[in-house]
């Protein structure tokens, strides 16, 4: 029953979202917290530059066709998924939402539990390292521009220089340079997982307490209601359900092994809200981002849940299979 309740990040981000509703950021403060927050997003993609493994890499892109189908589904099928809710009408999803949804279709996947979810369920650990970190290196690029193109298309706010100038400075710098130390400091950091995990979900939280600040002054709150949030979880999850059906049984037409479908799986399935969060601050710099992170909030618990339950059978089927024979002497 355990694996149905929220995470204990998944709580802290709604009493975040409680905080900045009750006590939103205003004047002086917030212009302290907004520099802060910043800095601190800076330092996560620091990390994340330095956390990841040169070797690791090399060893994992040598499986060309399993990462060009993990990236064509997360820069591809979502989006096109995700125009497809374009149709829907406006008195049932408002237009500030369908945002959200359309760009959080557009954004990486998740590296952490998507590894997570690979080793639970028996699949290529080094093949979904490698494919979820190219997924976020490649989607410093291909989100802004994506981004650009879906939103102008769509009748939204596309992309702008400003925006672009802002992801390589505070994102894109920071992880190179991560990555130029990470000879040097990579497996310290590695081992002090523990430690540096406060600065990893703390930017996070400071970034929605942030974004819901601003738009709780501006009367987010006031503009949609529960039935508006009820919609959006409906299609956030028919849209995991979509991609789970997608990367599980095409990844089998494709003709991969069970141990590659089960990272095309995970892979490619889930959507970051650690660099969802940050990008949208900056790709939407200057709006009320509170309504675009809300479908990516959500959908972030839902793939938690369902991908939880998921691991666990492909875990219970991997151990019901039997071993193979042992080599004749």
């Amino acid at each position: 029953m355990r694996r149905f309740l929220p995470d204990t990040f998944t709580l802290l981000l709604l009493c975040t979202v409680l905080i900045a509703s009750i006590l939103p950021a205003s004047g002086t403060f917030e212009d302290y917290f907004e520099d802060a927050t910043d800095c601190a997003i800076a330092l996560l993609f620091f990390l994340h530059g330095a956390r990841l493994s040169r070797h690791v890499v090399v060893a994992g892109a040598l499986h060309w066709r399993l990462h060009l189908t993990i990236l064509a589904v997360t820069y591809a099928i979502f989006p096109l998924l995700g125009l497809g809710f374009g149709y829907i009408p406006e008195a049932i999803l408002k237009p500030e939402l369908y945002v959200g949804i359309l760009f959080l279709c557009v954004l990486p996947s998740t590296v952490q539990s998507s590894i997570a979810f690979t080793s639970i369920a028996g699949g290529n650990v080094p093949g979904a390292i490698c494919a979820a970190s190219a997924s976020n290196l490649f989607g410093m690029f291909l989100t802004p521009l994506l981004v650009g193109l879906l939103m102008t298309t769509s009748g939204s706010s596309g992309f702008s220089l400003d925006a672009l100038e802002t992801i390589l400075l505070q994102l894109l710098a920071p992880f190179i340079l991560g990555q130029i130390l990470e000879p040097w400091i990579g497996k310290w950091i590695r081992s002090k997982k523990k430690l540096l995990t406060p600065v990893d979900r703390g930017s996070i939280l400071m970034v929605v307490y942030l974004a819901f600040s601003e738009s709780v002054n501006e009367g987010l709150w006031q503009t949609f209601s529960l039935r508006d949030i009820g919609v959006v979880i409906v299609l956030d999850a028919l849209l995991l359900a979509m991609l789970l059906v997608i990367t599980m049984f095409g990844s089998r037409l494709l003709g991969f092994n069970k141990e590659d479908e089960i990272t095309i799986t995970f892979c490619g399935s889930k959507k970051s809200l650690a660099s969802g969060v940050p990008m949208a601050g900056a790709i939407f710099a200057g709006q009320s981002i509170g309504a675009i992170v809300l479908p990516l909030m959500l959908f972030h618990q839902i793939q938690l849940m369902v991908c939880a339950v998921i691991a666990q059978k492909y875990a219970k089927r991997l151990a019901k299979e039997p071993l193979p024979a042992p080599a004749a002497a």
